[in-house]
């Protein structure tokens, strides 16, 4: 099943079969197992490195949400949310306040083109706008990455500029407020 209609209509899926839960270290053996499917490791570019997970997961940060996303209680991706203006890394540089920035990915190769992704970034995009001091939305898909670039543009976001983040070669992606339904 694909997100598309014969024609290229879109099949909007009812956003109720993804639940998104808090990401625990219970979920540290899925997490690394999901790092090295070939779709994930094709996506997360050079400078990825594999995320630590040990770390990461017990870490409490008011820049960040870790969220696993299930379908009828089956874990399918994972979704991390930051606030790029106060993220520590500084990954997206000086950037402007009221902004999130989304990564997504999931897990299992079969779970792809079953309409997970969309379901999962419009919950992760409801729960940036229910801030109301939120005013955009960003991602940043490698530029080889076109499956991932035309998912954005199909949701809603506009390609704004080619950016080097380190080694990785992306684009960068905006959704505002004004432009999300």
């Amino acid at each position: 099943m694909n997100n598309f209609r014969s024609g290229g209509t879109p099949v909007i899926m009812p956003v109720s079969e993804i639940r998104l839960r808090k990401a625990t270290i219970d979920d540290l053996a899925l997490l690394r197992a999901w790092d090295e499917e070939p779709h994930v490791v094709a996506a997360t570019g050079a400078d990825s490195g594999g995320f630590d997970w040990a770390y990461e997961l017990p870490r409490e940060v008011d820049w960040r949400e870790l969220l696993i996303a299930e379908h009828a209680g089956r874990p399918v991706g994972m979704l991390q949310i930051i606030d790029p203006a106060i993220e520590e890394s500084h990954y997206w540089g000086d950037a402007a306040p009221n902004q999130r920035a989304i990564d997504i990915w999931l897990g299992d190769g079969a779970d792809l083109s079953r309409g997970f992704g969309t379901q999962m970034m419009r919950l992760a995009i409801e729960r940036c706008f229910t801030d109301p001091s939120v005013t955009t939305v960003l991602a940043d898909p490698l530029a080889t990455n076109e499956r991932a670039r035309r998912f954005y543009e199909r949701l809603g976001f506009k390609r704004i500029e080619r950016r080097m983040f380190g080694e990785d070669d992306c684009y960068v992606y905006r959704l505002a407020r004004d432009d999300w339904p």
